[in-house]
């Protein structure tokens, strides 16, 4: 406590458990309005989101204030009386020092005494973590008060903001991003936009964004072209094998052997000495398409015997062809600028902002990729960012963070789906990425549907509104066990309103996001205007031919 702060008994402690405490309020703070004023600010005593300070002995504990009740019981003239409860999570000691040191080593017992928290105090915890001026919100108990995090825990370590539809998960993923720019302006990020609500082109063709126009990349994936022959043979398995064909096996073998004698090829003509089926050289799906078509119809002696493969790949010839006649998948399978395996370095250089001018964020629009090869493509984008980096000779000094939005689309928990090979791709980046500058930021609105591997490996967590009790139950279980009754505050978040939890806060903190200026495209439509006073006819013809062409505006 400090100095000049006269101390406030708020409570004494009745009950201690491994996973939290439960303390009764002094009669002083039993009435209707029980207000304190700390520090010249005025507050409820024991609030709900309220830190106190647990002092015994040589013992002095932080808890936040999760829970409030009252109890009736009666004295020996039968009256009847209130007491006033509130149940406490410890986060951390106060060491001799007035250090603050996370996780409990000591608990006291029934009787100690619970004290009143002002923004002294907290400023003590918070001061090492000011430092960094990566500020994000303000404290929801303390609304003056700026929360700032540790960027060196939050990027390097992996972090997830999760919480549900309408909770604030677009809002508080552009604010982040802008106060990471504001704090770190030569900050590296590449973010997968799945529904084009933070980099967007209106009718007219102008690109708005969720940031400043110098600070930002606009990429529509369409238009960037990202070469099959960049895709990994996993990728690739993925894009034109149906794994539960019967020939499945003998498909993604013939498969293999055929890339691999390709880029052979290729690699002779750029005088490479080795390759492998792996290696991101250009090759030609065409001649592909052939091998695999003269060995599904190869006859032998005058056409009375038949090959070795003869009818293996009629799913697999059906599938490809299917592919590259649809003409959503142009920019995938006919690329015409990424031709060569020359313009791979082009591509990569807008890929993670050093292009013709420099950008912070590079925002990789998908909302006009074709929904089924999402995974694959988003699986691509994570590749190339940690393959860049992991040849990168100066990857220390050029870390790189990949922003996943609507993470469980494409890093599903489900195993031994369509898009297994990509999941796994996007796993490797958790488990590895970090030792060679590569972090994650998962965005989910179902985490309970988002890979555990994943989830396993992200040390900082911003958890805004969930009502589903099974997410609820999940992100329970991923909090340290004292902690894990946090997670009942969720359902009550306001919009915007988070739960940071992990290595890049002090300690658990209910925090107000900042507003992002300016603000994603992702406002709930406005049903009751728009039926009152909206469009009363549209061009239908107009809309048919957006549907056959594929172009969203």
């Amino acid at each position: 406590m400090s100095e000049s702060q006269p101390d406030i008994l708020l409570a004494y402690l009745t009950e201690v458990r491994g996973d939290g405490m439960d303390a009764r309020v002094t009669e002083e703070y039993t009435n209707e309005i029980p207000l304190i004023t700390i520090d010249n600010e005025a507050m409820l005593a024991g609030n709900v989101g309220a830190y106190v300070l647990i002092r015994q002995a040589n013992i002095a504990l932080m808890a936040l204030v999760f829970k409030s009740w009252e109890q009736d019981r009666f004295n020996k003239q039968d009256e009847r009386l209130t007491d006033r409860y509130i149940s406490l999570i410890p986060v951390g000691e106060i060491k001799d020092d007035g250090t603050f040191l996370r996780g409990i080593r000591h608990y006291p017992t029934p009787g100690a005494k619970v004290y009143a928290v002002g923004i002294k105090e907290i400023n003590a915890i918070f001061a090492k973590f000011r430092e960094y001026e990566f500020f994000i919100g303000q404290l929801a108990s303390h609304k003056d008060y700026q929360v700032s995090l540790d960027p060196k825990a939050f990027f390097s370590r992996h972090f997830a903001i999760i919480g549900q539809s309408g909770s604030g998960k677009s809002w508080t993923v552009a604010s982040l991003i802008q106060s990471t720019i504001n704090a770190m302006p030569n900050c590296h990020m590449i973010m997968l936009d799945l529904h084009g609500e933070y980099c967007w082109k209106t009718p007219n063709g102008t690109i708005k964004s969720a940031f400043p126009s110098h600070q930002v990349n606009y990429v529509e994936a369409t238009e960037m072209e990202m070469p099959y022959w960049m895709m990994s043979y996993a990728e690739l398995v993925d894009l034109f094998i149906d794994r539960e064909d019967k020939s499945a096996t003998m498909q993604m073998s013939y498969m293999r052997e055929l890339i691999q004698q390709l880029k052979r090829k290729e690699a002779q003509r750029i005088g490479m000495p080795t390759v492998s089926v792996d290696t991101p050289i250009y090759f030609s799906l065409a001649e592909l398409y052939m091998h695999f078509k003269s060995a599904n119809e190869e006859r032998r002696e005058f056409g009375k015997v038949q090959g070795a493969l003869f009818g293996q790949f009629d799913e697999f010839l059906i599938r490809m062809q299917s592919r590259f006649n649809d003409v959503r998948y142009d920019f995938l399978l006919k690329p015409k600028i990424r031709n060569t395996s020359e313009s791979m370095a082009p591509l990569l250089r807008q890929f993670v902002g050093l292009g013709e001018f420099k950008a912070n964020i590079t925002i990789v629009d998908l909302s006009s990729v074709p929904t089924d090869i999402r995974p694959a493509i988003s699986a691509q984008v994570g590749r190339l960012a940690y393959e860049f980096n992991y040849w990168n000779p100066h990857r220390r000094e050029f870390p790189i963070t990949l922003i996943c939005e609507e993470a469980h689309a494409y890093i599903p928990r489900e195993k031994g789906g369509q898009f297994d090979g990509t999941k796994k791709v996007m796993e490797r980046i958790a488990k590895e990425g970090r030792k060679y500058g590569v972090s994650i930021g998962v965005v989910s609105q179902r985490p309970t549907e988002l890979s555990e591997t994943m989830l396993a490996q992200c040390s900082s967590f911003i958890c805004l509104r969930t009502s589903n009790p099974d997410d609820q139950a999940y992100i329970k279980g991923l909090m340290p066990e004292a902690e894990g009754d946090l997670a009942d505050m969720l359902s009550s978040l306001g919009r915007g309103e988070a739960l940071v939890l992990g290595e890049a806060a002090p300690l658990p903190t209910r925090v107000q996001i900042y507003r992002p200026n300016p603000e994603p495209k992702s406002n709930d439509v406005d049903y009751y205007s728009n039926w009152r006073d909206g469009a009363h006819d549209l061009d239908v013809e107009e809309i048919v031919q957006l549907w056959r062409t594929q172009d969203r505006k």
